[in-house]
């Protein structure tokens, strides 16, 4: 290593331990870059053919460790630099202090050395206020000997309601009052003193009535503001002086806080009562002018047709009261007062109020209505606030609905619950008429196309029609709601009168022989075309309603439909039950040896049969199709029944016969009977007719042996019937043998078809009577 090296850096060890002691971590530095140079030297010289670049190496961290020396040395000298910059800063820093500071002692000697002469200016200071404030009491002593003869004849300007005149001499009192206590509060040098109470309270004797005026001012002033209207129609000067003295006001009151807020008068205080804000006043007189109007309205007076009177009368007295404020207070007062607009939006607020308060009372349906319909109808229309020269002013002052949304679904709620207890009422009166009407001894009345009616239908259907009408004046909402409370009510009417139906046919099931159900069967039928004429006015509400709304106000939508269909058919199942109690003194004597040989009692039971039918034909279709088919059924199902009786069994191949063509000849009477059926209706998939000639030629048959085929074909047709029906029908013919019994009904057994959708069971209502024998023989199959 050359001197120059050695000088640069030697490794001596006295020069590592100086640098261990001003860094302590120097040691552990070199040993960890000791350790990583040679894990880098390792790591490159790992073969020996490497070591012919190790001068490349040295040459390149020798350039890298001469590189990095030179910027740290250029960093330290640039840092030193600065050092010395600033303690060159902090010298001349120091001198300059010590400069000041002796000229601060100076200052304090010599003030010091004043303070005699001082105490002498604070006694001449003194002496120069109190001259001050004499001089003002002086000067002001005219005024102060006049302030009590301006307060009278300022008093007396006020009762005789010379406003104008009145006020300014208000303005001079309050202009000197102001003026003195500036006085007495000092002059300008002095603006920072404050005023003693003393002096406060003394000016406030002198001047103790002026406050007075004020208030005695006010009170005439907002007087002629609170009858400006009948003013402007007679004589608008006093309510013009009123507004000249309000903006009078008003100018003083912007011109004192201008003048308090600028920099010479922010240590001056307002005079007593200012800011007195009077044109604000202005507008709140007016709008509490406006109230009393509805302050006055009572309770008593606007009840039942009176409301709607009363809204009538305030709609008149405010359009004349806007037109006496568009075409003559508009000229009383400057342009941006807007009265007009003011005044809209204080009869509007008034108007909420006192609507708000009306909604709050028990009110009846006819009530709501006029309500409703004002609000809604007659408040924006062009009779009112829609007119064309206030439609302008309304939509600048966006003041909103007169009910809010919520009010107004109150309102009519409570105007759909006053209808509904009134149609309830109404029903339950007309359903006790219709029952009174039931007793009457004669005939229903009939339409034009000669059907039984009662006047039931034509009140209900009347009722609802007309309430829904008088909803859809005020808005479709209504409609539907009133609409669909209709239809609750005639479900809970039809409901009733179901259950009047069933009362009623107890009642005549009790004594036959009372007069008064002469015409029992006669009104029942008319209950059917009632329902019916129900119905087409229950369909006809249906489609007046919204699809929307319809399930909208109750979770349970109504259902009058399910409940006229469950009432028609308890009315005609009465019907069906009446041509029973008819037919059953008859129906015994089916089936008998005289009635094989003499036909009785057929023609009887077809007298009545056409008796009921021809009743049957007042009642509107489709429930006359209905019964005659109901009654057909009924015919034939008695007559199987009393087949089934077994009152005779044939003992020869001669009776059968006769038994099949007696069957045949009363089938032929039914047939003529019903004649008409198929033209009117339609016509069942099972004609329960056509059973009576199937029955006839199973017992006809000659030979037994076909028997098995006929009964397959029985099934066939009627898959209801049971073996113990097809048993008796055997028992009937009397010469079938024990073996094709039983081949019979193993067949019958076996074949047993489900009942097809759609068909309607004969035999299932048909009950076999239990057999006399006391024992049963243990043959093939028992009978």
């Amino acid at each position: 290593m050359s001197a120059g090296d050695q000088k640069k850096g030697g490794d001596k060890p006295e020069d590592m331990v100086r640098v261990a002691e001003v860094w302590p971590e120097v040691e552990r530095a070199e040993c960890l870059a000791r350790g990583a140079a040679l894990k880098w030297a390792s790591g490159v010289f790992c073969r020996p053919e490497h070591l012919e670049r190790l001068s490349q190496y040295r040459k390149r961290e020798s350039q890298r460790t001469t590189s990095i020396h030179t910027r740290l040395k250029s960093m330290v000298q640039s840092y030193l630099e600065g050092v010395g910059w600033g303690l060159e800063q902090l010298r001349e820093a120091r001198a300059e202090l010590k400069e000041v500071s002796q000229a601060l002692k100076k200052a304090g000697l010599e003030s010091n050395g004043n303070t005699d002469g001082v105490r002498s200016l604070e006694r001449l200071r003194e002496a120069s206020v109190n001259h001050c404030q004499l001089l003002a009491a002086v000067s002001n002593l005219p005024r102060l000997y006049s302030v009590r003869s301006m307060v009278l004849e300022t008093e007396r300007l006020v009762e005789s309601r010379r406003l104008l005149e009145a006020h300014a001499r208000l303005m001079d009192l309050e202009q000197w009052q102001d003026d003195i206590l500036w006085q007495l509060h000092g002059a300008a040098g002095t603006a920072g003193s404050a005023l003693s109470t003393e002096d406060q309270e003394l000016v406030a004797k002198y001047f103790s009535g002026v406050g007075k005026l004020v208030d005695a001012l006010g009170k005439e002033l907002w007087a002629v503001v609170s009858s400006a209207l009948a003013l402007a129609r007679q004589n608008p000067t006093p309510f013009v002086s009123a507004v000249r003295i309000v903006e009078r006001e008003e100018a003083l009151d912007r011109a004192l806080l201008e003048e308090r807020a600028g920099p010479r008068g922010s240590s001056r205080p307002l005079p007593p009562g200012r800011p007195r804000c009077w044109r604000a006043c202005f507008f709140q007189v007016l709008e509490e002018a406006v109230s009393a109007r509805f302050r006055s309205v009572s309770y008593l007076h606007t009840r039942g047709p009176g409301l709607a009177g009363h809204l009538s009368a305030l709609q008149h007295a405010i359009m004349a009261d806007l037109a006496t404020v568009r075409h003559l207070l508009e000229h009383c007062v400057p342009s941006h007062y807007r009265i007009t607009r003011a005044y809209l939006r204080a009869s509007h607020h008034c108007l909420h109020a006192h609507l708000a308060q009306v909604s709050s009372w028990d009110l009846e349906s006819g009530e709501i209505f006029a309500v409703l319909n004002w609000v809604l109808h007659i408040y924006n229309s062009p009779d009112m606030m829609g007119h064309p020269e206030l439609v302008t002013e309304m939509e600048k002052e966006q003041l909103g609905p007169l009910i809010s949304t919520e009010g107004l679904e109150q309102l009519q709620n409570k105007y759909v619950q006053s209808v509904r207890k009134s149609v309830s009422e109404w029903m339950h009166k007309a359903l006790q008429v219709e029952l009174q009407d039931w007793q009457r001894d004669q005939e229903p009345d009939t339409d034009h196309e000669g059907f039984y009616q009662t006047c039931l239908p034509t009140i209900i259907t009347q009722m609802l029609e007309e309430n829904a009408r008088v909803a859809l004046m005020i808005g479709q909402s209504l409609r539907d709601q009133t609409i669909q409370m209709g239809l609750y009510e005639m479900e809970n009417l039809l409901n009733r009168f179901r259950e009047a139906l069933v009362e009623s046919g107890k009642e005549h099931r009790k004594d036959l022989s009372n007069n008064k159900n002469k015409f029992y069967l006669h009104y029942l039928l008319a209950s059917i075309s009632n329902c019916i004429i129900l119905k087409k006015s229950t369909e006809s509400l249906q489609q007046q309603q919204s699809s929307r709304s319809a399930g909208q106000f109750s979770r349970t939508p109504p259902n009058p439909l399910a409940a006229l269909d469950r009432a028609v058919r308890r009315a005609c199942r009465l019907v069906m039950d009446q041509l029973l109690l008819d037919l059953q003194p008859l129906l015994p004597g089916l089936m008998t040896r005289h009635w094989l040989v003499q036909g009785d009692p057929t023609p009887k039971l077809c007298t009545i049969l056409e008796r009921h039918l021809e009743l049957y034909g007042r009642v509107r279709p489709p429930c006359r199709q209905r019964l005659q088919e109901e009654a057909q059924w009924l015919m034939v199902v008695e007559y199987v029944r009393a087949l089934m009786q077994k009152r005779m069994v044939c003992r020869s191949a001669e009776e059968r016969r006769q038994l099949a063509q007696q069957m045949v000849q009363d089938d032929q009477q039914f047939r003529e009977i019903f004649h008409g059926l198929e033209g009117e209706g339609s016509v069942p998939e099972v004609n329960p007719l056509a059973l009576l000639p199937v029955l006839a030629d199973f017992i006809k048959l000659k030979d037994p042996g076909m028997l098995t085929l006929e009964v397959s074909g029985l099934a066939a047709k009627y898959p209801d019937i049971s073996e113990e029906h097809v048993s008796v029908l055997l028992d009937i013919r009397g010469d079938v043998s024990r073996d094709i019994r039983g081949a019979v009904l193993d067949l019958l057994e076996q074949s047993a078809p489900p009942l097809p959708a759609g068909y309607r069971p004969i035999f299932t209502d048909i009950l076999v009577p239990p057999s006399t024998m006391a024992f049963c023989l243990p043959t093939a199959k028992c009978a």
